[in-house]
């Protein structure tokens, strides 16, 4: 088991829901900036911590390969195992934490891969849009909806159960940079009703500044396995003989988004 390069959450570190409520100004760069300390002085629950090995086969360079993905349990939250806020982000905080953590977000063809590897698959739950979709008060909506339907399966999840289904995923895509658009985009997927089948495709309708209750950050290591060997994901997705392992398609140009300092 590998586990995300950040400190043991120290037993004084706030809770979930009180650090969701002092977070609830409206400057998102300000809460951003909160959560990101919080996550790299290690406030987050063990299964936001924990790596778990996701390993499948696929068919790449004219030969069958044997894969292996170091893949985050569940999506990153503030606080404990019994008291945590999933933390929706955009895509400029999550890309600051992930390249902090030599960690990558997933292309959509690897949250296909979760999900199907998950061993705790949950039903998206969605909230009417509205204005107050990116508010902290609706983000905790979720965090309670989806903590209910947890409980609620009665299973006894370990810091290694892989969970997915439950947010959206924040995706590494050509789409970031398309040039049809005027600013730099988030680009989301996800949402699963089974194997296959999302709900919400590839959209990057939303600017690089947004967040809403639905969006969920899930880290994988840069390192990966193919056939026992070690190779690093951005090097992959770069390569037209082997980013179909890992893409729903060819090559992912630029498998990040763009580079912003949090503090």
């Amino acid at each position: 088991m590998q586990y995300l390069n950040i400190p043991t959450r120290s037993p004084e570190a706030i809770g979930g829901k009180a650090f969701a409520k002092r977070i609830s100004a409206p400057d998102i760069f300000e809460r951003e900036g909160e959560i990101c300390r919080q996550i790299l002085a290690g406030n987050v629950p063990s299964f936001s911590r924990t790596l778990t090995p996701v390993r499948f086969r696929g068919h790449a360079d004219g030969k069958d390969q044997m894969i292996t993905l170091f893949v985050a349990c569940d999506y990153l939250a503030i606080g404990s195992t019994e008291d945590y806020f999933y933390a929706p982000l955009t895509p400029l905080a999550a890309q600051f934490l992930a390249t902090r953590l030599d960690c990558t977000l997933p292309t959509s063809g690897m949250v296909d891969l979760i999900y199907e590897a998950a061993e705790l698959r949950l039903k998206p739950q969605p909230i009417p849009p509205s204005d107050s979709m990116t508010t902290v008060a609706v983000f905790l909506q979720h965090n309670d909806s989806v903590r209910a339907q947890i409980a609620a399966t009665g299973l006894q999840r370990s810091p290694e159960t892989l969970v997915a289904g439950h947010k959206k995923d924040l995706v590494i895509s050509n789409k970031i940079y398309d040039h049809h658009k005027n600013t730099g985009r988030v680009v989301i997927y996800g949402w699963h009703r089974g194997p296959g089948l999302p709900i919400q495709p590839e959209y990057n309708g939303h600017h690089e500044n947004y967040a809403d209750y639905s969006h969920g950050v899930r880290l994988i290591a840069n390192e990966m396995l193919i056939n026992g060997k070690v190779f690093r994901i951005p090097d992959i997705l770069k390569n037209p003989a082997l980013a179909p392992l890992l893409t729903n398609g060819g090559i992912i140009r630029k498998p990040f988004y763009p580079a912003k300092a949090f503090f």
